[in-house]
């Protein structure tokens, strides 16, 4: 298949990039875990994102609630709160440049009016059986953050009230009321404690009344003068699942779909006099909703994923990625290196496909010169040419894109993943899918990761043609900068230079 594009060279509008204002994790209580942090590193140094969102905030593991109990496990004595592993959690994250969108949720047991829990670490997700004892915990935290971190620092923290209670297993019943107590509650104890702090909601997962959550909550807040600042949604691309034993396969929507569900939702919230230009924050996104999807470690996520970080910024504040690394316990813990995860990286610091997706993207600042539904093109304030190609067709494609104007010499660099390239997971299928890796098998995924580079000049009287074959699934990067001759006098390479 041939594709034709060209670039509008004198194009000024900016492209709109907010691919990585957040990124997504598991529960925070991971965060003290050793290889997480490793993980987060990692992306932090290589691609480099400014918030993190994960759940279990109040989850028992954090402990956070600590109430006196007897031996049984009675309540004895409320209001004491223990704030130790929080504030390791916190550093861990600070230190590494990422600022914390803080996830209310889910329920402390102690606090908890019911027993219904969640995963394989068991999160309890129903309504506090006294909301005055929950209203207090938020200003306790918040007022403990802002002694340790500084009130300047916090109050620049996004604040989510819950996640997905339009599911029965995230908010019991999926009662719809109950959440708005729960929000009416939660903003009030914010704004309280620091009145500028920025809150949202409904965090809503997309089908199961998406919508009508979204637009009974915006009728509440309006009706009802409660505050919020911002609109909160998920979206995920996998469509009707099947399992095989405990792993989970979809047919994938095209990233338009996606893109559309970010549209309506910005239609609705600007439907809205008192709420039109409201933020919108689609604070989790992925091809599949399941941590055991075999399609997260491939070429084929990288190449959907592009599709998405390409037109997410027109509508929303940001998009955050489900997930940052590989250390997830929602279905229990992973027992192969891949096994279907959510993360940009493996679990023995081996980066997946999908991560250079995002390191490629995080380059394209500038003017937005060209975009189709598989290539994005940016022109720099340097005046350099940075780009996107992308391929989720079943076969081949060569792509040609021209970029009228350019004169003289100019060095291309690129860098592509696809099925040979950049794909750590068909290193290890051929070693045989080992469960339990030697530090040699994990050596190798790990120099198997990287994308392959590849570097030539091009040069034109009037305008300068970019031509990549890509096979199936693939991700190309490419930039181009004028070329600037430095050769050392004498100095030959044999096979290169003769």
């Amino acid at each position: 298949m041939n594709k034709n594009y060209t670039a509008n060279m004198q194009a000024t509008e900016a492209f709109r990039n907010n691919m990585a204002f957040c990124i997504g994790t598991g529960r925070m209580g991971l965060a003290l875990q050793e290889e997480y942090q490793q993980q987060m590193r990692l992306v932090q140094d290589e691609i480099g994102f400014s918030h993190i969102r994960g759940h279990g905030l109040f989850c028992d593991d954090v402990g956070i609630y600590w109430p006196v109990t007897d031996w049984k496990g009675n309540v004895l004595e409320d209001g004491y709160y223990n704030f130790t592993y929080l504030d390791r959690i916190m550093d861990n994250y600070l230190k590494v440049g990422l600022k914390p969108f803080l996830e209310l949720g889910f329920m402390p047991s102690k606090m908890a009016s019911g027993t219904q829990t969640l995963f394989y670490w068991k999160a309890n997700t129903t309504p506090p059986k006294d909301y005055d004892k929950w209203a207090a915990l938020i200003k306790a935290l918040l007022n403990h953050l802002c002694e340790r971190y500084g009130a300047d620092e916090v109050v620049t923290w996004p604040v989510e009230v819950w996640n997905e209670p339009n599911l029965p297993g995230f908010w019991e019943n999926a009662d719809l009321q109950e959440y708005l107590k729960l929000y009416d509650v939660s903003v009030a104890a914010v704004k309280e404690v620091l009145p500028q702090m920025r809150v949202g909601g409904p965090a809503v997962c997309g089908g199961s009344r998406c919508m009508e959550f979204i637009t009974t909550f915006l009728d509440h807040c309006r009706d009802n003068k409660v505050p919020v600042d911002f609109v909160t949604r998920h979206i995920y691309m996998g469509q009707e699942p099947r399992r095989d034993k405990r792993y989970l396969y979809h047919e994938m929507c095209r990233p338009e779909k996606s893109i559309k569900e970010a549209e309506e939702t910005r239609q609705v919230i600007d439907s809205y006099p008192e709420f039109k230009g409201f933020e919108l924050h689609i604070t989790e996104y992925n091809t599949s909703y399941n941590p055991f999807c075999p399609t997260h470690d491939t070429v084929y996520n990288a190449a959907l994923i592009a599709g998405l970080l390409a037109k997410l910024g027109d509508t929303c504040a940001s998009y955050s990625y489900w997930t940052f690394g590989d250390v997830f316990e929602e279905g229990g813990v992973p027992e192969r290196i891949f096994h279907g995860g959510f993360g940009l990286v493996a679990n023995g610091l081996v980066r997946k496909p999908t991560y250079w997706t995002f390191e490629f993207f995080k380059k394209l600042e500038g003017s937005l010169i060209l975009r189709q539904e598989d290539c994005l093109f940016v022109k720099t304030d340097k005046g350099h040419i940075r780009g996107v190609m992308w391929n989720f067709e079943n076969e081949e494609i060569n792509m040609k894109v021209e970029l009228p104007g350019l004169k003289g010499k100019w060095g291309m660099v690129s860098r592509k993943v696809d099925m040979d390239n950049g794909n750590p997971l068909k290193i290890w299928h051929e070693m045989g899918e080992p469960a339990s890796l030697t530090e040699t098998q994990l050596k190798l995924l790990r120099q198997s990761d990287m994308p392959h580079t590849s570097a030539c000049s091009l040069e034109g009287e009037n305008g300068i043609c970019v031509e990549k074959t890509m096979m199936a699934n693939a991700v190309v990067y490419v930039e181009l900068t004028p070329f600037k001759e430095e050769t050392t006098p004498g100095y030959r390479y044999p096979g290169i230079c003769e």
